[in-house]
């Protein structure tokens, strides 16, 4: 159906076709100097010193951990309440996801007594996934894996420029990865980026990314090398220049986008505080957030009612969606997952409205009035 009130907008308009054309133009359409020029603002939004370009984050979760050299039986540490790309990416170097519980209703971020107790001697690492973006709690974080001598890798595909402390969520940990799907806050359709501050990490990512070859295909067509070697057993996980000249226009627009989300959440939240048997997780939150999503939790309400509510919100033209089914409830994984009680209790009562730069103020009270019409029957 046709929504009134669509859960995400597309942020396009003829700038990213002209720069689609250019490419075009260019007569160059693979990585090349487009992809180049990308990462390289990428990385100078993010105060980062590397920032690698990829076919999308779940490929660069992936490439993560590889070079982040975790093996087969490894244990990683992650949340349920996620994308499933987040265990996938564990599951394909046949490493174990080990799921974690978040904090609460009004915090669905991962907890950080509850990480610390899952440590065992075959724990390698933590991805955290900034719910959101919304930081996780990286003091605490960061001071546990230090002390167990673990690694942190971010899932940050909610938060470009999401802030903890000053800090550019991705930015905390060993690596930070970030994507570019249709309905992210920077969309290139698909694509992905994975930022680090170190060398040799980058090093490996870049050799990785394109089979373990020593040269890409453009530096050989200009003349700057004429063979190449492969020195690792590398993967065809590159980005092309056509989505990468899509991402530099994005990239451009963000920051005006998010200052705009900023006001929307606020007036979100003004309209809903008062309505019974709502909560609006991180209502209080103080840091600057990309706001990728606009949760809210029905008070204990459970799937059934959870889904009528939906219903009766898309009867109206309101689009709505569940960020997201527990990861450690599908079948994939469920045979060995212990309950996460807190995670499975909110993607019960979960409902995602609306959240797009383009949200009136208007389109807000009439989502705030259905809701508390609906909830009051």
């Amino acid at each position: 159906m046709s929504f009134k009130i669509p859960l995400f907008d597309l942020n396009f308009d003829e700038r990213e076709e002209n720069a689609v054309i250019e490419t075009l133009r260019s007569k160059w359409i693979s990585t090349g100097p487009v992809t180049t020029r990308f990462e390289e603002n990428f990385a100078a939004l993010l105060d980062v010193k590397h920032a690698i370009a990829l076919s999308n984050c779940t490929v660069a979760l992936h490439i993560a951990l590889v070079v982040l050299n975790v093996k087969e039986g490894d244990e990683i540490i992650c949340p349920s309440l996620t994308f499933v790309a987040t265990a996938n990416a564990i599951k394909y170097i046949n490493a174990i996801p080990v799921f974690c519980d978040v904090k609460s209703p009004e915090n669905l971020t991962m907890d950080p007594d509850l990480i610390e107790r899952l440590i065992t001697p075959k724990t390698k690492g933590i991805v955290v996934m900034h719910y959101g973006g919304f930081a996780c709690d990286m003091d605490r974080i960061s001071a546990i894996a230090a002390s167990h001598n673990l690694f942190i890798l971010e899932d940050s595909c909610h938060g470009p420029l999401s802030e903890y402390k000053g800090k550019k969520l991705g930015t905390i940990g060993e690596i930070g990865c970030f994507s570019f799907f249709s309905n992210k806050n920077i969309s290139t359709g698909e694509g992905g980026m994975l930022v680090t501050n170190s060398d040799e990490l980058a090093r490996r990512v870049r050799l990785l990314r394109s089979h373990g070859m020593t040269t890409l295909s453009y530096e050989r067509s200009k003349g700057h090398s004429t063979t190449y070697d492969v020195v690792e057993l590398g993967y065809n996980y590159r980005m092309d220049d056509i989505r990468s000249s899509i991402g530099i226009v994005q990239l451009e627009k963000l920051p005006g986008d998010l200052k705009q989300r900023v006001k929307i959440r606020q007036y979100y939240i003004e309209k809903l505080k008062d309505i019974e048997g709502l909560i609006i997780p991180f209502k209080n939150y103080q840091e600057f957030c990309s706001n990728y999503i606009f949760p809210v939790l029905l008070d204990k309400a459970g799937s059934v009612c959870r889904d009528q509510v939906r219903d009766e919100l898309h009867a109206k033209g309101i689009q709505t969606s569940i960020h997201y089914p527990p990861v450690h409830l599908f079948q994939i994984y469920r045979d060995n997952s212990k309950p996460l009680p807190v995670t499975e209790s909110v993607a019960e009562n979960l409902i995602t409205l609306p959240m797009h730069a383009n949200l009136s103020f208007g389109d807000i009270d009439y989502i705030a009035g259905s809701l508390n019409e609906i909830l009051c029957r």
